[in-house]
């Protein structure tokens, strides 16, 4: 999570690079999360009643500043995003990674839409009453009965449900409840050789992509030492699952050793996923189009 003085930065950069919108995140379990030496990060302890609920507030409300302050707009729906495009301005999605906050009262989704959030990622590092995590060993089986409560009033309020930190067996279950696509906002899929439990085997990739839904694909340390290399993952991903399923999940400024950390960075992407076979046309989707497609849909 970002202070208001880097969102203002952030937002600056985006526009100078020609950015239409980013993604701002809060951190639903910031306030527990701290580093392991073997495993990464981690919930080193729980949450006092009410804390996860007070720091997602905090969070919301100094985004909504910065980007008031930063005379930038947040855009809910594709609409807003086609009216920031042909304004020349970058707007602003908001997301809140892990539902941490809502701390078993669902209704709590409604009030951060009602703040901008046109997303919500459902788990993050810290196992909480939605689901599983990658990076810990299982103890909910997959989704909870809470978590499909969660995914229902997302599809019912128009808010993307993102699958990213959720383990396979907790995606099958949002899989089986949604009634709309959903996206893995930034991972990967997974290589024998360099394997992570943040990556994506095949048939985890390629049901998301079955069912409607995007993968972004991750420009991290964990898969590539160089943006070329983030090109051939890239172009890995869409061979698997097809083009209409891709997009570009940057994680910036809270990514691991990231080889696009610059918004200006992507202006190499279309030279370098052309040098791999694709048109201007599935260059366009992965860079975008892919993603303006899943908010119309879900958001309007």
């Amino acid at each position: 999570m970002l202070g208001g003085a880097q969102i203002s930065a952030a937002l600056d950069a985006a526009q100078e690079a020609g950015m239409t919108a980013i993604s701002m995140s809060t951190v639903a379990d910031l306030r527990v999360l701290a580093p392991d030496p073997v495993r990464g990060l981690r919930a080193a302890r729980e949450f006092q009643p009410g804390e996860a609920y007070a720091d997602h507030q905090r969070q919301l409300d100094q985004i909504s500043q910065a980007v008031a302050v930063a005379g930038a707009k947040v855009a809910r729906t594709a609409a807003d995003i086609e009216s920031a495009q042909a304004a020349g301005r970058t707007a602003v999605l908001i997301s809140c990674e892990g539902g941490d906050f809502l701390e078993g009262d669902v209704s709590r989704l409604a009030e951060a839409g009602a703040a901008g959030a046109s997303s919500l990622t459902l788990v993050h590092y810290r196992v909480n009453e939605i689901g599983d995590v990658q990076t810990e060993e299982p103890v909910h089986g997959g989704l909870t009965p809470f978590g499909r409560e969660v995914v229902d009033e997302c599809n019912r309020l128009g808010m993307i449900v993102d699958c990213a930190h959720a383990t396979f067996e907790t995606t099958l279950g949002v899989l089986e409840v949604s009634s709309q696509p959903v996206m893995i906002s930034h991972s990967h899929l997974d290589h024998a050789d360099r394997h992570h439990p943040r990556l994506l085997s095949d048939v985890h990739a390629r049901v998301v992509a079955e069912s409607g839904g995007l993968i972004g694909a991750w420009p991290s340390g964990v898969t590539s030492t160089s943006l070329a290399d983030f090109a051939d993952e890239v172009a890995r991903l869409a061979d698997l699952v097809g083009v209409d399923h891709v997009g570009i999940g940057t994680d910036m400024d809270a990514n691991y050793r990231p080889v696009l950390s610059s918004y200006a960075d992507f202006a190499a992407l279309p030279q370098l996923l052309a040098r791999r076979g694709m048109n201007e046309t599935e260059t366009g989707k992965i860079l975008g189009d892919n993603a303006l497609e899943l908010l119309r849909r879900v958001a309007g």
